[in-house]
């Protein structure tokens, strides 16, 4: 990132509010990512349109900003294909340990002022800040 966009990222902040604002009220449900697509995966009646249309937006949003003219920053990963599958065992076996996701915890749960939610919210930033300073300060990665 050479620039911050404060914009861009204010209008992405609110997007992802009112996703998550409008979920709860239409269904009633949390924006937690990785429970709607656990439970996608295994549907019950009645549940699997609402959850493969949300699924189907989060991956359709940066195809239709570009679509659209909007120019989206260029991603580099500087990892191994072993290193990217094994970060993302570990991503879904934290999601699974913590009964849930930042979507749902950090973005969901703090806003109904949940205390679990806080708490595993807390969890999952110093465990980033720990993994972080880990892997470039100690390993030199």
């Amino acid at each position: 990132m050479d620039e911050f966009t404060p914009f861009s990222a204010l209008g992405g902040g609110l997007l992802i509010g009112l996703s998550a604002a409008v979920l709860l009220l239409a269904n009633g449900r949390i924006a937690g990512i990785s429970g709607i697509l656990d439970a996608a995966l295994r549907p019950k009646a009645g549940e699997f349109g609402w959850r493969a249309a949300f699924l189907v937006g989060l991956l359709a949003a940066a195809p239709l900003m570009e679509l659209v003219g909007y120019e989206l920053p260029a991603i580099t990963i500087d990892a191994t294909l072993p290193v990217i599958i094994g970060a993302g065992l570990l991503v879904g076996f934290g999601t699974r340990l913590g009964s849930g996701c930042t979507s749902g915890h950090g973005v969901c749960g703090i806003g109904r002022g949940s205390g679990r939610s806080i708490i595993a919210t807390v969890v999952f930033m110093a465990s980033a800040v720990a993994t972080l300073f880990l892997v470039r300060y100690i390993l030199g990665a």
